[in-house]
């Protein structure tokens, strides 16, 4: 019995003399961690190389770690600041952190040109040449008609080839404009008004379109300025490639007749009218002709719509020619040498 309790105190002294011989192995360092301007950094991660407990900086910037004998080296690590590595010698160490300088040059966004499609939070409709509207086109607003939610477009008259009013969810001041800022390629369109077209994007042939992409809320506005406050059209024309030469032809055929005419009076029945109660001058100015102008005003025309393009590349040199918008159309108005009635 004797024997038993003198083989456990002596392991018991053995195992006290181990956890002594390991607590004064451990270093004690302390110390404070400042930026470059000597501020105190609140929250930086002080850790052993190698594993083992860390620790964290008050508000204060101070610090307090014990490590293990072996360990040879501290990291100082904080979001924003370049990670510092020093000697793991006890006593007290004061540490200075710099911020880094490559967190800039991370990610780089242009537009939504570098988000993915999944990954944005404001509004965003893309139309592309495979969704475009069929048919005679004469301006590029054309193609997207009808396709994306909250955007309006109307004609601002019947005259082929004239512009459309474009509105995005209803924009409605008094004073300031309602158009939205069309960005091409990049490059933002002035919205006022040029002279002797029918619109700003009567310039660009519809066929060299390539896609559409309408920003709707007022979040565009922090990429484009106040000019985005409307809405942004980006629209992306058709490039090159490194392939081989491709010649593409595109043409439209169109037969167009008027589908409903005017119900008006005949001439009979207004010179009923007048003679029933207009003055003696008036009836003076009454024919007798019956024409129906609208008969020969309106008659079957016929367009073509023509385009080709050529694209490529040479030495890794990408091209695209592509003729301007041929259109073509046939109609027939007849010389008016005076005007009675209609019908």
């Amino acid at each position: 019995m004797k024997k038993r309790l003198l083989v456990r105190t002596n392991l018991l002294s053995l195992l006290l003399l181990v956890c002594i011989t390991t607590l004064a192995q451990n270093k004690i360092i302390s110390g404070k961690v400042t930026d470059a301007g000597g501020a105190p950094m609140a929250g930086v991660s002080v850790t052993p190389r190698g594993g083992g407990p860390g620790t964290t900086t008050d508000a204060s910037g101070n610090f307090r770690i014990s490590v293990p004998g072996n360990v040879q080296t501290l990291l100082f690590s904080s979001v924003g600041f370049d990670t510092k590595e020093l000697p793991a010698n006890a006593g007290v160490v004061n540490v200075s952190l710099t911020a880094a300088n490559t967190s800039l040059n991370e990610v780089i966004v242009i537009g939504y040109g570098a988000q993915r499609k999944k990954d944005l939070t404001g509004s965003v409709a893309t139309v592309t040449a495979k969704d475009f509207q069929k048919g005679a086109i004469t301006s590029p607003e054309q193609l997207i008609a009808g396709k994306v939610p909250g955007v309006s477009i109307i004609s601002n008259s019947g005259q082929p080839g004239v512009g459309s009013t474009i509105r995005i969810r209803g924009g409605s001041s008094l004073n300031a404009s309602n158009d939205p800022l069309i960005v091409i390629d990049g490059v933002p369109l002035d919205n006022d008004p040029i002279s002797g077209v029918g619109g700003n994007l009567s310039f660009i042939n519809p066929n060299d379109i390539e896609s559409f992409t309408v920003l709707k809320d007022a979040s565009a506005t922090a990429i484009y300025g106040t000019r985005a406050s409307n809405g942004v059209i980006i629209i992306t024309t058709k490039k090159g490639s490194s392939a081989a030469l491709k010649v593409n032809f595109n043409t439209v055929n169109s037969i167009s007749a008027i589908t409903k005419k005017v119900s008006v009076l005949s001439g009979d029945q207004v010179r009923d009218i007048v003679n029933a109660n207009g003055t003696a001058a008036q009836k003076a100015m009454l024919g007798s002709a019956n024409t129906d102008w609208q008969n020969e005003i309106y008659r079957t025309a016929s367009g073509t719509d023509n385009n080709i393009s050529v694209s490529g590349g040479v030495k890794k040199f990408p091209y695209l020619l592509s003729n301007m918008h041929d259109q073509f159309a046939t109609a027939h108005v007849p010389e008016c040498n005076h005007i009675v009635v209609t019908r």
